[in-house]
C-alpha cells in the first residue's frame, strides 16, 4: 500500500481543475471555443496549450526533462484547421492520462526526488505545485472566457451568488472538493 496522502490531495486537485475546465469548455459552442477576448487567447488555445504542456512535463516525468525536445510551445498559441473541437479534446485527454499515470506509481517518499524542467532542477513536489499552479491560473482563463462568452446563461460551478447562507445551512461539495 502506498503512502501518499499530500500526492492524493494535489491529485484531488488537479481532478477537480480538470473537471471545472472541462464543465466550463462544454458550455461553449464551436464558435465561443474560438473567440478571443480583450486580445487574450481563446480557450481553444488554451486547451491547446494546456495539453502540450501536460504531454511535455509527464511523459516519463521521473527520467527526462520536462521540456521536450520535440515541443513546439509557440505553435500550440495558434489555431489551425486541424484544431477541431474533437481534435483539441482527443490531445487534452491525452495529456490529463499522462499527468495521472505519472502520479499514479508515486507515494510520498519520491516527493524529495529530483526532476528537470528546461534544465532547472525541482524536487518532484516542487515540479508538481509548480504545475498545478500553472493548471490552476489556465483554468481560471477559461472559467472566466466560458462566463463572459455565455453571458446571462452561465450557471455557477461553485456556490452561485447570493445563495452562501442556503449553502451553509445544507454544505455540500463542488466540482470534487469542498468550496
Amino acid at each position: 500500500m502506498q503512502d501518499r496522502p499530500i500526492l492524493d490531495g494535489i491529485e484531488r486537485e488537479l481532478r477537480r481543475l480538470r473537471r471545472m475546465s472541462e464543465l466550463s469548455l462544454s458550455r461553449l459552442d464551436d464558435e465561443a471555443l474560438y473567440a478571443a477576448r480583450n486580445g487574450g487567447n481563446s480557450a481553444a488555445v488554451l486547451m491547446k496549450h494546456l495539453s502540450g504542456n501536460l504531454l511535455s512535463r509527464w511523459c516519463d516525468f521521473l527520467t527526462t526533462d520536462g521540456e521536450k525536445p520535440g515541443r513546439n510551445r509557440d505553435s500550440e498559441f495558434v489555431i489551425t484547421e486541424a484544431d477541431t473541437r474533437r481534435a483539441l479534446e482527443v490531445r487534452w485527454d491525452e495529456g490529463w492520462r499522462a499527468l495521472f499515470a505519472a502520479l499514479a506509481p508515486l507515494d510520498d517518499a519520491d516527493l524529495a526526488r529530483t526532476v528537470t524542467i528546461r534544465g532547472e532542477p525541482h524536487t518532484v513536489l516542487q515540479a508538481v505545485h509548480r504545475q498545478l499552479a500553472h493548471y490552476a491560473y489556465h483554468t481560471g482563463q477559461i472559467v472566466l472566457l466560458a462566463k463572459e462568452l455565455t453571458g446571462p446563461h452561465w450557471e455557477s460551478l461553485s456556490i452561485p451568488k447570493g445563495r452562501s447562507e442556503a449553502f451553509n445551512e445544507t454544505p455540500t461539495t463542488y466540482l470534487g472538493g469542498s468550496v
